[in-house]
Formats: C-alpha cells, structure tokens, sequence
C-alpha cells in the first residue's frame, strides 16, 4: 500500500494506492482509517477495487459500519469507482443520499474525488 499525498489549502488527502483488496470488513475499516488519521490525514481516498465487493451488499451491514467509524472520527471519505454495476435500488439510494453529503462520497475519478475534498 503506497500513499499519494495531495494537498488542499487547509488539510492534506491520502489518496490509497494498492492493487490489493484492503477493506473486507468493519475492523479493516477502522484500521485503514486509525493508520492515515494518526498521520495526521482527515481526507482519504479508496478505490472500489480496494473494497471487498460485500461491502455493496447493504444488506452484510459492513458499509454502514465502517461509514459511520469515519463519521465518528470526522475523516471524510471518497470511494472512486463505477458502481452501477451493483444491482438493487438500496446501494444505488445509499450512493445518491451519500453524495448529497460532505462526509461519504462515491465519485467515479480521482480529480472529481480531489476537487470535493478540497472545497470542505
């Protein structure tokens, strides 16, 4: 796992770089999160690929666990990806209600994901 670092003007982003899946439950979740918020990141970066494909399964409860320990901690979080490949109304609702947001966002490029951590 490599760490991009980007800079905005009033905090630094951890853009996650890895080929590996790092997220496959709530306790990788929070580990991801312990690691950067130490390092003094309150914005970090995932790519979809990094996350177990349960995760998008709403009905596992690991989404909305891990969601809510980056909630609790105030660390906001883009997952870049194309997600209209899960099926069902519930994750694509749970995409849209969290892109209205600031805390979660599911944005499909890194620049997308750079621009909406750095207006916040």
């Amino acid at each position: 796992m490599n760490i991009e670092v980007h800079q905005s003007d009033s905090s630094k982003i951890a853009e996650v770089i890895s080929e590996d899946v790092l997220i496959s439950n709530p306790e990788d979740g929070l580990q991801l999160l312990a690691d950067l918020y130490y390092q003094e990141f309150d914005k970090i970066i995932v790519y979809e690929k990094n996350i177990a494909p349960n995760f998008f399964d709403l009905k596992t409860g690991i989404a909305g666990e891990i969601l809510q320990k980056f909630s609790n901690y105030r660390v906001q979080l883009v997952i870049i990806g194309e997600f209209s490949s899960y099926p069902g109304q519930s994750i694509k609702d749970f995409i849209y209600e969290s892109n209205k947001g600031r805390q979660v966002n599911f944005l499909t490029s890194l620049p997308q994901a750079v621009e909406k951590l750095s207006k916040n």
